[in-house]
């Protein structure tokens, strides 16, 4: 498999190319291997952790009057699965990726869960090759350069804003719902639907149920602020 343009993109050189080709490898090809091969997993889960920490150290020296529950949220929805997906639609990660037959068939090369899980993998094979602070060049110019963490985005409390638009007319009620729950134990996505009387306003997709019931406002907020 050639990575060069791959790696082009990502403006780094692998010194261990197999730590790349493991970070695009998905368990339905590692599979098919009998065990030839690790699949992106075990990467994914160290880089979830190096991208939580750059994440929260940025916020941190940028936003110093932000309470701690305030970055906490905002952190949530910067490295949203979203988020992640934009970052392997740029990268063209989809292309690159190994997959077994069965996923392939099924749209796993376009699926957001898996490439969000890839950019991850990507992130700790970043640092296992080069260390903290090439990891940490990616995540500031991949996911984090362009974010707008001012004005109404400062809070990253979308369930609040929503309900406080909502409540300028009177008999109005919002429910949240939880419709789909996906994943190993150590890497859970929860999908939630947030109605308005009854009526679908918006649904998201969080590695917690708080952060998908957020992400669900968000959207709600979005359309109707639209």
């Amino acid at each position: 498999m050639s990575m060069h343009r791959l790696e082009e993109k990502i403006g780094y050189q692998f010194v261990d190319k197999s730590l790349l080709e493991t970070a695009l490898t998905h368990s339905s090809y590692a599979n098919e291997k009998h065990g030839d091969c690790q699949s992106y997993e075990r990467l994914e889960f160290l880089g979830d952790s190096i991208l939580g920490f750059v994440t929260a150290a940025y916020l941190y020296s940028h936003e110093s009057e932000l309470p701690e529950g305030s970055m906490t949220r905002l952190r949530a929805e910067l490295v949203c699965e979203n988020s992640l997906y934009q970052v392997a639609l740029s990268l063209g990660l989809g292309r690159h990726m190994r997959l077994g037959r069965g996923e392939e068939r099924s749209g796993g090369r376009e699926r957001p869960s898996i490439l969000a899980d890839m950019v991850e993998a990507l992130i700790a094979a970043l640092y296992l090759d080069a260390g903290l602070d090439r990891a940490r060049c990616f995540v500031l110019e991949r996911i984090l350069r362009d974010v707008d963490i001012s004005g109404e985005h400062r809070s990253g409390d979308y369930k609040t804003a929503l309900q406080e638009l909502v409540q300028r007319q009177a008999d109005q009620h919002i429910q949240y719902e939880m419709i789909d729950e996906s994943g190993p134990d150590h890497n859970k996505r929860f999908t939630f639907q947030v109605s308005i009387n009854g009526v679908s306003a918006g649904q998201g997709t969080g590695r917690t149920k708080k952060e998908a019931e957020q992400m669900a406002a968000k959207q709600a907020l979005e359309s109707m602020q639209a």
